[in-house]
C-alpha cells in the first residue's frame, strides 16, 4: 500500500509542478505586457508633429494697411491723451 501511495504523491506533485509553471508563464507574460505598456507613451503632443513641411502660411499686411492701423492708434492716443489732461 505505500507503494500505490508514493505513485499518487509523485503523480500529484507532477501535476502541481505542472500547473506552477503556467502560472509562472501567465504571469510572467502579464509582467512584459505592463512593462511595455509603461514604457510607451499614452498620449502624443498635440498639434502638427515637429519638423513636417506642410506649415502655414503667413499673411502679409500692405504697407498700406499697416499705415491705418498706425493712425488709428495715433489717433485712440490722441484721445486718450485729450481725456486724461
Amino acid at each position: 500500500m505505500a507503494l500505490g501511495g508514493d505513485n499518487l504523491f509523485r503523480m500529484n506533485t507532477k501535476s502541481l509542478i505542472t500547473d506552477i509553471d503556467k502560472q509562472i508563464a501567465k504571469l510572467q507574460h502579464a509582467r512584459t505586457v505592463l512593462l511595455s505598456l509603461d514604457s510607451t507613451p499614452t498620449r502624443g503632443k498635440r498639434g502638427r508633429p515637429a519638423g513636417s513641411a506642410n506649415k502655414p502660411k503667413r499673411r502679409k499686411m500692405s504697407a498700406e494697411g499697416r499705415a491705418k492701423i498706425a493712425a488709428a492708434q495715433k489717433k485712440r492716443w490722441a484721445a486718450a491723451k485729450k481725456t486724461s489732461a
